[in-house]
Order: structure tokens, then sequence, then C-alpha cells
């Protein structure tokens, strides 16, 4: 039996295409400079509020990796092993400078997947967690896996989202929205990063304000020079508070777009928190029930009584003091007192022990983040229930995610006319939550208003190709595009659907003056390998590499490229590289098990696939181990992965014929035509399949089908194939 070579088949390109929240959107530019002044300037007149402000959590939410407060966290750090990616992490010291290292060990005990990148910041306070970064060479921020969390005197695990086999690893973008949350403005010239939030979050520039005071201004001069967010309307003191504590949930929904003519650090406290970003929610009755996530401070105490019935009266400060902490079990009782007389009878009772923040607004661990218990801030009279009890990190697929309706949050209200209409139709789309509709309610907002910016139309792209229509994907990118030739996901995203559209040159000519953008350069390297020109291949995904060594999918498809041009041990190398930063990474695993067999490996051949089938979906995997075993005559075994790759991809040609060639091979010629029927029907010209499906029917007795397969056969473009088919045309009776 003749099998068709076992081939890598390509990763699905929308695991490259930017399709997460708030990452099309283009960088307006920049922010009016010199408005802002520096970070340590209102110390100099404010120095009691500046001290007490820098124990607040705000303030220490984003830092550098200090040797002092690192050691501080190492004291209690041992190697952490997690058992789901059956990883182990570690944080050492070099020179002053922390790295956090992963490594793995094989079935002999040897170390094996070693990582590792520097920690540059820390993000978080520490009252709950700490998350640690890694700035690249590039300047943009990765998560890192292991974090740091406070419960139980503190200890480390892995960071939100990576409790999981196949996790980010050391590549999860830190997003501007992250950074807007959690640190202070950048510095105009130089870009560096802020520590913490500062004071002109929520005062607003404060250059004009420093300036009037240190040359002699009036007291009133000095005071108009800076704002006060006290003057505002409670609704609009409480949306100062919400630009960061307000996310309706973390899952796929979306929870907010950000206007897309806005960049991401020019929001001011002075204007309503609609002309920035737009909230979205859950219609009500649907969604998770009861859900209390990691940012809910704002959202739960929009839902209380207390909020919903003081008139206008509450607000965040009502309770908190934004330039200091307040602490202990007493802490918050006079703030409830303001409305509930009754507050102090009650709070000398032996059952109450005087805190009443204790009792109705107790600590719940959270949703999202299972290693952190936080305050709920929903006022509640007798909230029931184990608030504390041990939860298992749930993550989020096609089958569990919420599929429906996204409404517009009651803090974005006031948003009208056309531009509620589009932000309301591209939520439906923005994460996938509403498709069929979303589609259909988006382009009539396009066709009706014309928006200018081009993130509008590609959504509407992203939604297309999520439904996997890629000839209406490819319509909205140019779209995009016409409103902005320049738009960078929309040039990336064009070029990866035309090579799934089999139009690799035109993919080619648009991505290749994309020379410093590490995804189109590996969309490129793509492109020139469905293309057949597997050396320019080599060239773009080594561009890719020096862009971002850290990209798993640039060093699988090099591994591809060399092996194209059989460099084996190239090919091998890049494959290692690729599961060295991704270890559960299935097609590389696959790749590399097919390598490793044609290299008479078997037996570690067979490890690399067993790793491989470990992803349940990963249909391509079964077809390469599968067709390994039926060229070692492990019929049997190789008929069920077989099998199973045409279960899960009924597309994935190669199975078909391959299993309909076993099936031949077994004398079962009844059991090959259907797989091979359907080989044929897929890729009607595939002269293996055409002559494969004349032998089943000859076999069967149908001479007339037989012929004429044979007769297509003898049109192939495969010399053995039409010599093959011309004898057997001779043979029949």
């Amino acid at each position: 039996m003749t099998l068709p070579n076992p081939h890598p088949v390509p990763m699905p390109l929308f695991l490259l295409l930017l399709l997460l929240t708030f990452s099309c959107q283009r960088q307006p530019p920049a922010r009016q400079a010199n408005s802002y002044a520096s970070a340590d300037a209102c110390a100099a007149c404010h120095s009691q509020i500046a001290q007490s402000y820098r124990a607040t959590g705000m303030a220490r939410a984003f830092s550098a990796a200090g040797p002092e407060g690192m050691r501080a966290l190492l004291e209690r750090h041992q190697p952490f092993y997690h058992a789901a990616s059956d990883s182990y992490f570690t944080i050492l010291e070099r020179n002053g400078q922390f790295v956090q290292r992963r490594h793995q060990l094989d079935a002999q005990g040897r170390t094996t997947n070693e990582f590792e990148r520097q920690i540059d910041f820390v993000m978080g306070s520490g009252n709950h967690a700490r998350t640690f970064i890694h700035r690249k060479p590039s300047g943009d921020l990765v998560e890192l896996p292991l974090g740091w969390y406070a419960e139980n005197g503190g200890g480390f695990a892995m960071s939100p989202g990576y409790d999981q086999r196949d996790h980010p690893g050391f590549r999860r973008a830190i997003s501007t929205e992250c950074l807007f949350c959690h640190n202070g403005y950048p510095e105009e010239e130089t870009g560096k990063l802020a520590s913490g939030i500062g004071c002109q979050r929520c005062h607003g520039p404060g250059q004009a304000h420093v300036t009037a005071a240190s040359t002699g201004k009036k007291l009133e001069e000095i005071r108009q020079a800076i704002f006060n967010p006290k003057h505002l309307t409670q609704e609009r003191q409480v949306e100062v508070c919400l630009q960061c504590h307000l996310e309706s949930t973390s899952r796929a929904l979306p929870y907010a777009i950000r206007r897309f003519n806005r960049q991401p650090f020019s929001y001011r406290p002075q204007e309503p928190l609609t002309d920035f970003i737009v909230h979205f929610d859950f219609p009500a009755g649907q969604g998770p029930r009861d859900h209390f996530e990691i940012a809910h401070h704002g959202y739960r105490l929009q839902q209380s009584r207390c909020f919903l019935e003081s008139e206008g009266k509450m607000t965040c400060t009502t309770c908190h003091d934004p330039h200091a902490v307040r602490r202990g079990a007493k802490a918050f009782n006079s703030s409830c007192a303001g409305c509930h007389t009754q507050v102090a009878r009650h709070a000398g009772k032996p059952e109450a022990q005087g805190d009443c923040a204790g009792c109705h607004m107790p600590k719940r661990r959270t949703d999202d983040v299972v290693h952190v218990v936080m305050t709920d801030h929903r006022i509640q009279r007798r909230p029931g229930g184990n608030l504390l009890a041990p939860r298992e990190e749930t993550h989020e697929d096609a089958a569990s995610a919420y599929r429906g309706p996204v409404t517009l949050s009651p803090v974005s209200k006031t948003l009208q006319g056309s531009t509620r209409e589009l932000y309301v139709a591209t939520a439906q789309v923005y994460q996938a939550a509403n498709l069929a509709e979303g589609i259909r309610a988006l382009e009539a907002a396009i066709a009706k208003h014309q928006p200018r910016e081009p993130e509008f139309y590609h959504q509407l792209a992203e939604a297309h190709y999520r439904q996997g229509n890629r000839t209406g994907a490819e319509q909205w990118y140019r779209a995009a595009l016409a409103r902005d030739a320049n738009y960078p996901p929309g040039l990336r995203n064009l070029g990866a659907t035309l090579v799934e559209l089999g139009r690799a040159e035109e993919a080619v000519r648009l991505l290749e003056p994309l020379t410093q953008d590490p995804i189109a350069q590996i969309n490129l390297g793509r492109a020139y390998l469905e293309g057949g020109r597997p050396t320019e291949a080599i060239a773009a995904l080594q561009r890719a590499i020096a862009l971002d060594d850290g990209a798993p999918e640039a060093w699988n498809n090099l591994g591809r490229a060399q092996a194209q041009l059989n460099r084996a041990q190239e090919a091998e190398f890049s494959w290692r590289e690729a599961l060295r930063r991704r270890p559960a990474y299935a097609e590389a695993h696959s790749n590399l098990g097919n390598l490793l067999n044609r290299s008479n490996r078997w037996p570690e051949a067979r490890v690399h696939f067993a790793q491989a089938l470990r992803d349940p979906k990963y249909a391509p995997a079964r077809f390469n181990y599968g067709t390994a075993l039926a060229e070692r005559g492990e019929m049997r075994e190789a008929e069920r992965y077989l099998r199973e790759a045409t279960q899960l991809d009924g597309a994935l040609v190669e199975a078909h014929l391959n299993l309909g060639s076993l099936y031949l091979t077994s004398n079962r010629a009844g059991e090959a035509i259907a797989p091979l029927e359907t080989a044929v029907r897929l890729r009607p010209g595939l002269g293996k399949a055409l002559l494969s499906l004349g032998i089943a029917y000859a076999e069967t007795g149908r001479v007339a089908e037989a012929r004429g397969y044979f007769q297509q056969a003898a049109q192939s473009s495969d010399m053995q194939i039409r010599g093959a088919a011309a004898q057997a045309l001779q043979q029949l009776p």
C-alpha cells in the first residue's frame, strides 16, 4: 500500500488574527503635549496627601521589579509545580535582576523545554495579588505564567487563565487597557512607564496648576487651574472611579469598547465617561447568575439598594478616601451611620462585633481570579452561602461561552443617535456573543451612517471570518482599508484571509511591505509556504523571530519551510524551539513526530505523537499518527486514528484518502468506496484518490464506475498515476 506522505496541516489562520477586545484599534495622535505635570510634582505642595496616598493600592498598582520588593516575595518561594501543564516554575535572582523560568522533566527525569524571561515590572499592589511582567525589546509587555497571591500569608500560583495544560505561557500581551487601570500616564517623549496610578488620573492634566502655583498666582487662580471631582454631580463623580472600577465581566461579551477615535490614555475626568468608552452588560436575567469578579466594585455597588435609593447622595467616596487607606473592622461604620441612624445601637450587639461591612459587604472569592478574596460591594441584608470556598478555575470555550444579545450598560445610557447604533451593533460581534444578528445590525448601521473609522468595517470583517465566510471577510477588510490604507490589523488579517482563499501571491504583495510587524511576517511566511516558496518563507519567518522570538507559530512554520527543503536537522531544531515556548503545542509535536518517524526514531516519534493527541480537537495529529501506524503495518490502530481525523475534520482530504487506501490494503474494498468518494468530492482532480476509487469499484465488480475513474486518473499530471491508470484500463473485462 502506498499512502500519501504525512505532512503538517496548517494551523488555522484565525489564531493569528487579532480578534481580542481592544486589539484592533489604531493609535490616534498623541494627547496634547506638556498638559500633564511630572508624577512627582504634586508632592511639593501636597506633601501630607502625597504621603498618605503612597500607601493606597492605586499608588502601588504598578512598579519596577526592584530587588527589595522582589526579595521580600521570594522569602517563601519554592519551585512551583503546575500539574495541568506538567511544568515547574521558578523565580531566580541574577546580579540584581530577576527571571521567571519554566522547565519540564522527560520520562528519564532529564530537564527539557527550559525557557525563561526577565521580570521587568510587577503589576498589582499586593493587597490581593501581583502579576509579573516582561518587557520585550520592542517595548511590548507580556504577562508571565507564575503569579503571587496574598491569601494565606502569601504564595505563588498560576496567573489568572493559566491553570490549564495549553496555557498562554510567556506570550500573553499586556494591553494598553491593562496599563490604563494599573498605571499613570507614560511620559510623552520617552514612553517611560509611571509607577502606579497618579494624581492626574482623577484630577486631570496638572501642568497648568503646577505652573500657576510656582509662579505666584492667586489662590483662586491656582485652584481653578486643576479639576476637582467633588464639584461634579453624583453620577459624574462615580464615573471618575468607574473608568477603572467597572467591569460587567472579564469573560467574552465585551464589557466595554473604547471609542475608536480615542487613544488609551486620552480620557480626562472632566468629560463624560461615555465620550471615551462605551460599556455593555448581559441582558436582565441572562448571563452568569450572581457572578462576582475581581473588577466588580462599581458594578456590584450599583446593584445595591443603598446606592439606588440614595437619591444621588451615595458615591464611592462616601466610604472611601481616595487619598488614604481606611482599614479595620469599624472603619466604615460612620459612613453607614450617615443614613442608618440605628447603626450605633446595632453595632453594640455581640453578634455584630461593631462591623457593618463585615456582615453586609462580606469578602468573597472571585469567580475569575480564584486565588483572590475581595470585598463584595453589593450591599445586601444577609448574603448567604460559603463565600470563601475554594474553587477551580474555569475556562471558556466555544460550547460554554455566553451566546446571546449584548445590551448597553446604564453607565452609557447617554449614548445617542448614530454612535449608539454603531457601537451597540459592534458589541454584538466584538467577541462573537451574537454573531448572526450582530452582522445584520452592523451591516445596516454602516450602510446608514457610513462611519469614517475603519474599526467598524474591520469588526464586521472579523465577524464574517468567525462564521467561516472568508469572501465576506475579504470584502469588509478591504472596506476598512479604504478608510485607512495603512490600518495594520486590516493589512495583516486580509493577507491571512487571502492565503485561506488560495490566493497566496496576492497575500504576498500585501504583506511584504510590513517588515516591522511580526504577525504580518508570520502570515507572509505562511503565504510563501502555500505558494511553494519555502526559501522566501524562511526569510520572512526569521524576520518575525528577530522581532519577537517568543512566538511559537513562527518557529513551527520555520520548521515546516526547512522540512520542505529537506533540511531535517534545522527543522527539528525549529520545532523543538516552538515547543520550548509552548510545550503543549499540538501541531509542533505532530510535525516533530513525523520528522522523527521518517528518521527511523520511532520510539521518540511516538512520544511526540502522544503529546499531540492530547489535544482532543486536533485532527492532523490523528491523521499523521494513523498514517505512520499504517506504514508500520499496525492497521487496526491506524484505522482508529484515521477515522477520528475524518470525524474531527471532514475536509481533511488526505485522511479520507488514507483511510480508503487502508481498507483496500486490508481487502475491504467495499468499505473503501465511501472515504475515497469523499476525497474525490473534496478535491476532484486528486489522481491518487481517482485511481484508488477505480480499484475499489473494480474489486467490487462495478466495472463501469471503475472505468470512469481510471479514465480520469489517466489524465493526472503524475506520471506514475497515469501509467497505473492506463494499465488498469487494459485489465478491465
